[in-house]
């Protein structure tokens, strides 16, 4: 009997529980490595297809907030590059320029 999580991460410390790292489930496989290839993109495939489904699309006013929230980040970012660009600017000329 081989374990998922010893094929992948090839260590030879035996897992007495099925109970994976941070809650996830670690399969136990008869030795198939096809199975041991596919299981995990199988699950991934039905993880994303069961998120896809929850999601929605927002809404007019959650639209705008999550748009007014990203202008004022760029906004806030291009004044800090404009002013780090407009202190380091003199700086570099009196540093070269000397």
């Amino acid at each position: 009997e081989i374990y998922i999580f010893e094929v992948f991460f090839d260590c030879n410390w035996r897992r007495r529980s099925t109970s994976g790292i941070m809650g996830k489930r670690v399969e136990k496989t008869n030795g198939n490595l096809v199975e041991v290839v596919t299981q995990p993109v199988r699950q991934f495939a039905v993880e994303s297809i069961r998120l896809l489904n929850r999601c929605t699309k927002p809404d007019a006013t959650e639209y705008k907030k999550i748009a007014l929230a990203t202008l004022i980040g760029f906004s806030i970012m291009g004044f800090i590059g404009f002013f780090v660009k407009l202190v380091f600017i003199p700086v570099n000329n009196i540093l070269i320029g000397a």
